[in-house]
């Protein structure tokens, strides 16, 4: 049994999901860590009853709409440059609640779980006070643009299942942020904005690390249900019609974030192409 005069880590990793202003979420988080790593709270315990968060904590802007009405963003212009990177500062707004999503949805896992997502949300917030501190240089503010709720409706998806959450939130919806990466940093570079580069490179090296601790805890639940997990990967990928990659992949920041070189050649395949060789059929 765990102390039971420490205060629970669920408990207050659901205060900061639920929190609304950015600033204030920022700060929890980053105690959070410290005082996970202080040995200040007990682990949330198997059996510990929680109840999937339906609207984790978000200030009133930005507007959400659905993903298709999101114009895409350019930034040859000023305004197409303010709202790319009010797009990264809403991505990095975002990962701060599926890693402490993560953290108080799942009971009963080991140590370095818990550790390792606590410290997920930590750089996730720092990322977004990076990318907002660019876009105030910009002279706009999180929330000046509409934005989209993609993220968090596979969080709910998937709010049954560790398994199926590592698979699809960090190896799918983060994973596609690696390959998104290098072609906005050309976009940048073409309009001379090194100062975002500079913050898309520590965005970039950690978010490889995040990909690979979802793919560690990913293959960890394959591993105590039998499961093959690349197999298991493209049967869940199916199952909850999740986004297929598009290319061309970063095919060094997957293979460092774990993913095998088979892997790769399947999603760079094409979805068609791969799960036709999946069901034994020729390519159409």
């Amino acid at each position: 049994m765990h102390d039971a005069f420490l205060p629970n880590l669920q408990d207050h990793a659901l205060e900061a999901l639920l929190s609304c202003d950015p600033e204030r979420k920022v700060a929890q988080v980053n105690a959070l860590l410290i005082d996970w790593r202080a040995g200040r709270f007990a682990p949330p315990e198997a059996g510990a009853p929680t109840a999937p968060v339906c609207t984790p904590g978000r200030p009133e802007r930005p507007r959400l709409v659905p993903h298709k009405t999101v114009p895409r963003r350019r930034p040859g212009t000023p305004e197409g440059h303010a709202a790319l990177l009010h797009a990264i500062a809403h991505i990095e707004f975002n990962a701060i609640n599926l890693a402490l999503d993560c953290v108080h949805r799942f009971a009963g896992l080991p140590h370095g779980y818990y550790e390792g997502w606590l410290q997920v949300a930590a750089e996730e917030a720092h990322h977004f006070n990076l990318v907002e501190a660019r876009l105030h240089a910009l002279g706009r503010a999180y929330g000046d643009f509409e934005a989209h709720d993609g993220l968090w409706e596979m969080a709910l998806k998937t709010a049954d299942d560790p398994l199926a959450r590592m698979a699809l939130v960090p190896r799918v919806l983060e994973a596609r942020g690696l390959d998104a990466t290098p072609p906005i940093v050309d976009a940048l570079r073409r309009i001379g904005d090194s100062e975002t580069i500079a913050v898309l490179d520590i965005i970039l090296r950690d978010e490889i690390g995040h990909v690979a601790l979802g793919d560690q805890w990913f293959r960890y639940f394959c591993g105590e249900r039998g499961l093959e997990p690349e197999a298991t990967y493209l049967s869940l990928m199916a199952r909850f019609d999740a986004p297929w990659p598009p290319r061309p992949l970063n095919v060094d920041a997957r293979r460092k974030a774990g993913f095998s070189e088979a892997e790769i050649a399947r999603l760079e395949a094409g979805k068609a192409a791969c799960f036709a060789a999946l069901l034994g059929q020729s390519e159409p």
